[in-house]
């Protein structure tokens, strides 16, 4: 293994590797000490840089054609929608049709012809605009996947459900069907996106729930927030995620458990692994609801 050895000029940065050893600032051995990290093929980075999707969105920058632009989750991203952009994802690009360029190991290249007025300059990144952006999560990804992150974008005011409705319905052809679909079921209100995807699924299974609910008693007064409700029937859905493992929720969930139990709610409980199991989730729901039903 070469010794590191860090150049002035190259300390925090991303660079192409032919332009780098053209300069004379670095010979190919150099580049493979643990001074460096490779991005993409010939595209390096300073390795005290942290790994992260900021400075792999600089290296895809440098190697993608000067037509592409951020698309998808990654332009979701540059749109201030951090939570839709996984660590270790793939930068996602679209280059237009005619456009050769990929397969490139860590990015998704989509070809795709996008009119001028789809695509937006965000601090100097060339992306999709905001709408564009989450037409093509829609169109692109399963259903759940894209109408939780329809529900982040709506939920964090990056587009509106007006714009997205009217944008959904001006489209045609392959994948808009699946897009206007992801719209119509997606919901601002939610809070999380393994609820957004549990909302989906009963959704589907003909047994569509009221978010975020708010349950009160006799006098009005406020008794809880449930995450997925029957109203009618005094059912809640709850996704249990990891933040109900912290110091002090445990005693908390259990305090607003009580309010529910006693206000003559019942309450199931979701997790993560219930979730995988979608048609077993299901039939515990109905068997829930036939229940409360048989009750009243």
């Amino acid at each position: 293994m070469p010794v590191p050895s860090r150049p002035t000029a190259l300390r925090g940065a991303v660079f192409r590797k032919r332009d780098v050893v053209a300069a004379g600032l670095l010979t190919t051995d150099a580049l493979r000490s643990s001074a460096w990290r490779r991005l993409y093929r010939g595209v390096y980075a300073d390795a005290d840089l942290p790994d992260s999707l900021d400075v792999r969105i600089r290296g895809a920058r440098l190697l993608a054609p000067p037509a592409a632009v951020f698309s998808g989750r990654t332009a979701a991203y540059l749109h201030e929608a951090a939570e839709l952009a996984g660590r270790g994802g793939p930068v996602e690009l679209t280059v237009p049709a005619n456009v050769r360029f990929g397969p490139v190991e860590g990015m998704r290249v989509r070809r795709v012809a996008l009119p001028a007025s789809d695509v937006a300059d965000v601090r100097g990144w060339r992306c999709t605009t905001r709408v564009r952006t989450a037409l093509d999560i829609a169109r692109w990804e399963p259903l759940d996947e894209a109408v939780a992150a329809l529900d982040v974008l709506l939920g964090n005011g990056i587009v509106s459900e007006g714009a997205l409705r009217a944008a959904a319905g001006e489209r045609s052809g392959r994948g808009w069907r699946q897009a206007s679909r992801a719209v119509e079921l997606a919901d601002a209100r939610a809070e999380s996106q393994p609820e957004s995807r549990l909302r989906v699924i009963l959704t589907l299974a003909g047994l569509p729930p009221v978010p975020q609910h708010v349950v009160r008693g006799p006098d009005g007064q406020f008794l809880a927030r449930v995450d997925l409700a029957y109203p009618d029937l005094c059912v809640a859905v709850e996704y249990d995620g990891a933040w109900h493992a912290e110091r002090g929720q445990f005693a908390r969930d259990r305090r607003r458990l009580n309010r529910l139990t006693v206000a003559g709610w019942v309450v199931l409980h979701v997790t993560a692994s219930d979730l995988r199991d979608a048609a077993g989730l299901v039939a515990r729901v109905r068997a829930l609801l036939a229940s409360a039903r048989a009750g009243k």
